[in-house]
């Protein structure tokens, strides 16, 4: 059976490191026999202000509803995106705000703090991108986005993550290190397929 892949770049600039490991990943499941579907935050067009949720809640735009369909499609999911102030880019987060809602990702019970896991069955990757390095992020900060992103979006979704990785710092790397971090994404892509 081929492995359906969805890869969300979701890095706001359309050059990025974070699109090059995307690049790797894409080969690497494509070449394991993978369908992959991908979508680039900086082609997406959407209203990134949120208010919050609620009976009034505008309709989403046609790349919102794109992103739902291709998470709801996938097997396995991929999100790679840098990690800015302590989390992903303010865009990026909006379209976790808006897309993966209460009946898409999750649907919160009626009394109590229980909620279903509306996206069980998959499982994801993630790759984050730091100037941070990777070490300091973990013993100063306790790794805040692998974190969220293993927790606080795949998890409380019901997917599965099998690998979140931080690769950093990329401001200090040089040629041979990004090197091997694309090639330890073109790996993944591969196990994920």
């Amino acid at each position: 059976m081929t492995r359906k892949i969805f890869i969300w770049v979701a890095h706001p600039r359309a050059t990025s490191f974070c699109s090059a490991l995307a690049d790797a990943y894409e080969a690497g499941a494509e070449s394991a026999g993978a369908t992959i579907r991908r979508m680039d935050l900086n082609a997406m067009l959407f209203d990134p202000h949120f208010e919050g949720y609620g009976p009034d809640m505008p309709a989403l735009e046609p790349d919102l509803l794109a992103w739902q369909e291709n998470v709801a499609w996938a097997d396995h999911l991929l999100i790679v995106h840098p990690y800015w102030w302590g989390a992903m880019p303010a865009r990026a987060k909006a379209v976790l705000d808006r897309a993966l809602n209460s009946g898409f990702g999750f649907k919160y019970h009626k009394r109590g703090m229980g909620w279903d896991k509306l996206l069980t069955g998959r499982t994801a990757d993630a790759i984050l991108t730091s100037d941070t390095p990777t070490l300091i992020d973990t013993l100063l900060y306790l790794k805040p986005p692998r974190r969220v992103i293993r927790n606080q979006v795949l998890k409380f979704c019901g997917i599965k993550p099998r690998k979140v990785v931080q690769f950093g710092s990329v401001k200090l790397s040089d040629a041979a290190k990004r090197g091997r971090w694309i090639e330890r994404a073109r790996d993944m892509g591969r196990m994920a397929a």
